[in-house]
């Protein structure tokens, strides 16, 4: 049953005390709540019903899906397609599984994590990043499972700037080994194939295979639409990247496996939700800040040795430009004044916010932090 809903949506500066635990942040009065008016239906990535493939697309000629094998049919019609922000629709949810968003298609590698943390979950694909935080807040699912950092390509900033405009709590982390594969259509051979599609990020991950076999690299928005997409269009020329989970969903043939460059390429996730949980001091927690600093010499110094004062690791250091107030003018010796970058820090740290040296240290840091916001604490992920 299709669901029409109304909710208004905060932006990150009025949470309770519980949701944010931001401490010494200056709340901006001036924005409105936008009201989001969301209706049912479906929209987004899917496979068409009527396609030209790459063999008829000289003559004219039209090809049905229902021409393709029966094999590269195999549930492309009954696969959810991505939630959107102007477009939800709720299921049934019985309550016996966790509702997951993640951005992407089926198959996909945030799918797979999310599988990875939750084995039994339903999963929701939506068609962007901000979607996938806003099912969560709409309460068409429970969490949410978003990439952070790939140890190849370095930090997604596009969800480092979500997580500080929408109020959910990072309640886990997600460790996830790529292998990537090329897939094709059954019968294909590698040497068949003039272009492979893929994530521009899995694309350039598997730089030396491709190479060697000559193709053309065709980007698009995720590892599993490349898949889809060959599969529904019954592309004889071109192959994908993807993982091995979206050859069975999309019903083609792995060619090849492990073709990243490096055999290690990890993807650090993080799993959102809209209440934090209780953090504990039995196993190993991390916790995740953001914080902006005043202009002065030394000032980012002080606020991380706060950090060695007590003996607390820091495992990652982030910093983002801030977009409402991207320049500072400060006093200059030579000229008078200068203008510089207003940075936001994003710091993890290994603590859990319920050891008593994780609440000195945070403390401490509001001596120097003109904002300071916990994002969440979190048991770490030591597993691949």
């Amino acid at each position: 049953m299709a669901l029409e809903c109304v909710a208004v949506l905060g932006w990150g500066d009025s949470g309770s005390s519980a949701s944010g635990l931001v401490f010494n942040g200056v709340r901006n009065s001036n924005r409105t709540p936008r009201k989001c008016v969301c209706r049912g239906g479906f929209s987004g990535l899917s496979g068409h019903s009527v396609i030209k493939s790459a063999d008829n697309q000289n003559t004219g000629k039209s090809s049905n899906v229902n021409d393709v094998p029966g094999k590269l049919c195999k549930d492309l019609i009954s696969l959810p397609k991505p939630l959107t922000v102007a477009d939800f629709t709720v299921t049934p949810n019985d309550g016996t599984k966790v509702r997951i968003s993640f951005k992407g298609l089926p198959g996909s590698f945030s799918e797979d994590a999310a599988l990875k943390a939750y084995p039994k979950c339903e999963t929701v694909p939506c068609d962007e990043f901000e979607d996938a935080f806003k099912a969560v807040e709409l309460w068409l699912a429970d969490k949410a499972v978003l990439p952070i950092e790939n140890s190849s390509s370095g930090s997604i900033h596009r969800n480092y700037d979500l997580l500080l405009r929408h109020r959910l709590h990072i309640v886990g982390e997600v460790q996830l080994a790529a292998n990537f594969c090329l897939l094709a259509l059954p019968g294909i051979k590698a040497d068949q194939l003039k272009r492979v599609l893929s994530h521009p990020q899995a694309l350039a991950s598997s730089d030396i295979v491709l190479t060697q076999l000559g193709v053309a690299r065709e980007n698009v928005d995720d590892t599993a639409s490349a898949a889809q997409y060959v599969a529904s269009n019954g592309l004889r020329d071109a192959g994908a990247v993807a993982s091995a989970r979206a050859a069975e969903i999309y019903g083609l043939n792995i060619l090849a496996d492990r073709i990243q460059d490096e055999p290690d390429n990890i993807t650090r996730f993080l799993v959102l939700a809209r209440d934090p949980i209780i953090p504990r001091t039995d196993k190993l927690f991390k916790t995740s800040i953001v914080f902006t600093l005043d202009e002065g010499p030394g000032v980012l110094f002080k606020a991380l040795a706060v950090f060695a004062l007590r003996e607390i690791n820091l495992t990652k250091i982030e910093s983002r430009p801030q977009r409402k107030r991207p320049l500072r003018v400060v006093d200059d010796s030579n000229n008078g004044t200068a203008k510089y970058f207003d940075y936001l820090f994003y710091i993890d740290f290994e603590a859990s916010m319920a050891d008593p040296r994780a609440q000195n240290a945070l403390g401490h840091l509001q001596e120097f932090a003109t904002f300071l916001r916990v994002l969440g604490c979190y048991p770490m992920d030591a597993t691949l």
